[in-house]
């Protein structure tokens, strides 16, 4: 069955507190999520690749791409009011009988390794969680506020792209939106279906503060000169 890609990057800036949104800032030599977009096409110029972006971007991406000689074949998705419902309205392009993967458009970081294992194992297990381990020590906090030391071999770092059995996810997505729906996963989990996870890789971040950049920069120019 054939693959394909959802990339969200609905992102507006506030968060970041930038004039530009993340997605659009110059890291590496060009913007970072083109450098999202390149690591998927690199690993398969087959993968079909659907963007979603706001709509009031659309014409400032498209400059984008032609100021930067961008030539990787997308098609443009108009985003949500929020991620649940940009994943929707990118899943009516999906056809019923293929793989889908969903990631988000700042993880520039993701290697090939990990899209291959999402791509491989979705075919056994119907869908495919990238995730890793936890370093640190980790603590829980209470209702009364006092903190509580836990296992952090029992807990996961969740990754994307989050990968799955297009029919299955799509008949997810048709349910209404929850607040307990984090990401994609806990949509299908909500069905009853059991989550299977791979291991995912650990620079594999969502770039979430400015000091994100510096590290994911760091990372690409030693992909670049390695020739990754």
């Amino acid at each position: 069955m054939k693959e394909y890609l959802i990339i969200v990057a609905g992102g507006t800036g506030k968060r970041f507190n930038s004039k530009t949104p993340k997605q659009f800032l110059n890291i590496a030599g060009k913007p970072l999520l083109m450098h999202t977009i390149s690591v998927f096409y690199n690993y398969s110029n087959q993968i079909e690749i659907f963007l979603v972006l706001p709509h009031e971007y659309f014409g400032f991406w498209e400059n984008l791409c032609n100021e930067n000689e961008f030539k990787i074949n997308h098609r443009l998705v108009e985003g949500g009011s929020k991620r649940f419902y940009s994943v929707k309205n990118a899943l009516k392009f999906i056809p019923d009988e293929s793989f889908v993967a969903i990631h988000d458009g700042v993880r520039p970081l993701v290697d090939h390794t990990t899209i291959k294992k999402c791509f491989t194992d979705v075919k056994k297990f119907g869908n495919v969680i990238p995730a890793s381990k936890i370093n640190d020590s980790i603590r829980q906090i209470s209702d009364d506020e006092k903190s509580i030391a836990i296992d952090r071999n029992k807990f996961r770092i969740i990754q994307t792209p989050q990968t799955f059995y297009s029919k299955k996810i799509k008949q997810a997505y048709l349910q209404e939106f929850a607040e307990c729906f984090t990401d994609d996963a806990s949509v299908l989990e909500s069905m009853g279906e059991e989550i299977h996870l791979v291991e995912g890789n650990p620079e594999n971040i969502k770039v979430t503060k400015k000091s994100d950049l510096q590290f994911v920069e760091t990372i690409l120019k030693e992909r670049v000169s390695t020739g990754i």
